[in-house]
């Protein structure tokens, strides 16, 4: 769809809505690449917004009230695409082909071997080089009514970033009347690929440009197990207990209770959390809830819903104050978390993972629901259900 066509639907759109919602397009930016970049923000009745911008399919604003109503931006990222673009952090992006790690960039699909260009620790992380994070998406559709949306597609060409198969994508956000943001992402393939697509937004409930940070946040993840990894993030295969360990949030706790406890190995690995909880060893048939967290002072909460076997749970490790955030702050180690719906990591290379592959006629989905809401902390955590503190 051309762009002069889209800003016409997105006027008649609003024109015919405005009663229900709306969906703005404008320039972002220009790319490094000479492409412009577009913004596009979806609003509700309740004043709710998300704002998306093409480069990387990524949410980049999502503006939600407190428990006295008073809205506020919880997603970080800066302020422009050039400090984007500027250094690699995945801000709101879709990440993949293949989120998370593959171990050295390497694997086999029906005796061929295949090299991604390794960017982290000697792995491949969320699509190597090249990955969808750092493409500028095409907006296919827009909607308004009670619940605006957009839509975007990429087309990523056989041999991007040494993968397999032409991957035709798609990307649909969707806010809902009820102030949930739900992500849908589809794809399909000419040829035998692997395909594991997430999304990566970097979440402070207490607001973008607080400086408490979020490890007063509790957090809950209904998971018995959870993925220890080697020294360069790679899991080792073991499904291993979360009992007594730092890894058990399937009670309510703060994150920043246990995140920096050094006695435990994984959590020096990782400079805090950055690993893979399982829900579920099989993907589940439909969504279910895969995380819960709540902000005391301003009472927000957010669910994450997905039908995907694993959650990976990024503490913010490293953030080190070289970004400058919209709100003019430095983001620091600690200020933002990450919860990532996914295959379970490196699962091309770990047989009792499950399987990434994608065959020429199927279709991949991964749909992604935030859901928020205002509590009290004893409505959160439930009276018997008192957690860590």
């Amino acid at each position: 769809m051309s762009q002069v066509i889209t800003q016409f639907f997105v006027a008649a759109c609003m024109m015919a809505s405005r009663a229900y919602a709306e969906t703005l397009q404008q320039e972002f930016g220009m790319s490094s690449e000479g492409e412009i970049v577009y913004k596009i923000t979806l609003s509700n009745k309740s004043g709710t917004s998300a704002s998306v911008i093409t480069y990387g399919a990524a949410l980049h604003e999502f503006k939600v009230a407190d428990k006295f109503g008073k809205h506020a931006d919880i997603v970080l990222s800066p302020a422009t695409l050039a400090e984007i673009e500027s250094k690699r952090e995945f801000f709101g992006s879709t990440v993949g082909r293949v989120a998370n790690r593959i171990a050295k960039g390497r694997f086999t699909i029906n005796g061929d071997d295949y090299q991604i260009p390794v960017n982290n620790l000697g792995n491949a992380l969320h699509g190597g080089r090249d990955g969808l994070d750092v493409q500028n998406w095409t907006i296919e559709h827009v909607q308004d009514g009670p619940s605006p949306g957009v839509t975007l597609s990429y087309l990523s060409p056989d041999g991007e970033s040494g993968f397999p198969g032409n991957l035709q994508l798609l990307a649909t956000y969707t806010l809902e009347a009820d102030s949930a943001l739900t992500i849908k992402y589809s794809a399909e393939t000419n040829e035998t690929t692997i395909v594991n697509i997430s999304n990566h937004t970097y979440w402070n409930l207490a607001g973008e440009g607080s400086s408490s940070g979020v490890m007063g946040h509790i957090l809950q993840i209904p998971a018995d197990h959870y993925l220890p990894v080697d020294e360069t993030l790679i899991p080792t295969g073991e499904f291993a207990s979360v009992d007594n360990t730092v890894f058990d949030f399937r009670t309510p706790t703060p994150i920043g209770l246990r995140v920096r406890d050094s006695k435990d190995p994984q959590i020096a690995i990782g400079r805090g959390y950055d690993h893979n909880f399982v829900v579920s060893k099989d993907a589940p048939e439909q969504a279910v809830v895969m995380a819960r967290v709540f902000e005391p002072e301003s009472g927000r909460a957010l669910i994450v819903e997905a039908a995907q076997p694993g959650i990976q749970f990024y503490s913010g490790n490293f953030l080190d104050g070289t970004i400058i955030g919209k709100s003019g702050a430095f983001y620091r180690q600690g200020d933002a978390f990450v919860l990532e719906p996914q295959m379970l990591p490196d699962a091309i290379n770990q047989s009792n993972f499950g399987s990434i592959i994608l065959e020429p006629g199927e279709v991949y989905s991964n749909t992604i629901t935030f859901r928020t809401q205002t509590a009290t902390r004893s409505e959160f955590i439930g009276e018997n259900n008192e957690g860590g503190n």
